[in-house]
């Protein structure tokens, strides 16, 4: 897989039309597009639909978190959609995310299991009463997400290590909190350049503002797949 397949670009955009135009200057640059929480609330799965109809791999990601059934069907509706990549919340448990594996298609999309936010640190976690080693969070919650069949997760590019360590090679890690070299962090607590997540061994790379938001969006995706074709 080369560097571009590998990128993701987070369509954290308010309204369809401005996730329109980042996918009309980035189609055929990048490798999948994100739509989440905001995107998918104001513009919804017709949104997500047009868009694998164009070819576009999407990653539906709505860290579904409730109860197994509900999750469940969550899930099976989002299959429907044509995305390739679905997100539960690895919080809500081995029973949740194994409803959740259960509804998964024999081929097509993929289920992952959001381990801990990169905006979260030692502090944060502490705060909500959950033990404050992140790290150790981390390769606890992807233990269970593979004990319950998920086919990877998401988690910051510091515990893709640990991810190894204790899952294998084979299970999908994609990073959010990516930040090309010079970029500020912003609300990524646990952030990382193109090519240290890469080097890491991470798969997949979510990339948000510093493409969204730049004055030529193609031009920036270019210039952070060239970090990644750094890593090697």
């Amino acid at each position: 897989m080369n560097a571009r397949d590998r990128l993701i670009v987070a369509l954290d955009v308010p309204a369809a039309a401005d996730a329109a135009a980042l996918v009309d200057a980035l189609a055929g640059k990048v490798g999948m597009f994100k739509v989440g929480g905001q995107l998918f609330t104001a513009a919804g799965p017709d949104f997500v639909r047009a868009l694998a109809a164009r070819g576009e791999r999407v990653f539906l990601d709505m860290k579904y978190h409730d109860i197994p059934n509900t999750v469940a069907s969550a899930v099976s509706a989002a299959c429907q959609l044509g995305v390739s990549l679905i997100t539960v919340h690895a919080l809500g448990g081995q029973a949740m995310m194994e409803a959740a594996a259960g509804a998964m298609p024999a081929i097509g999309a993929r289920l992952l299991a959001v381990t801990v936010l990169t905006s979260h640190d030692t502090d944060s976690l502490g705060a909500v009463g959950l033990e404050s080693d992140v790290p150790r969070n981390v390769q606890r919650l992807a233990r269970l997400a593979k004990a319950a069949e998920a086919d990877g997760v998401v988690a910051s590019p510091h515990e893709v290590p640990l991810i190894r360590e204790a899952c294998g090679r084979d299970f999908l890690v994609v990073t959010p909190g990516i930040r090309p070299t010079g970029a500020r962090a912003g609300d990524q607590a646990r952030a990382a350049t193109p090519a240290a997540a890469l080097a890491a061994g991470a798969d997949y790379l979510v990339v948000g503002r510093p493409i969204t938001e730049a004055r030529d969006p193609a031009a920036a995706a270019a210039a952070i797949v060239r970090e990644m074709e750094s890593a090697g």
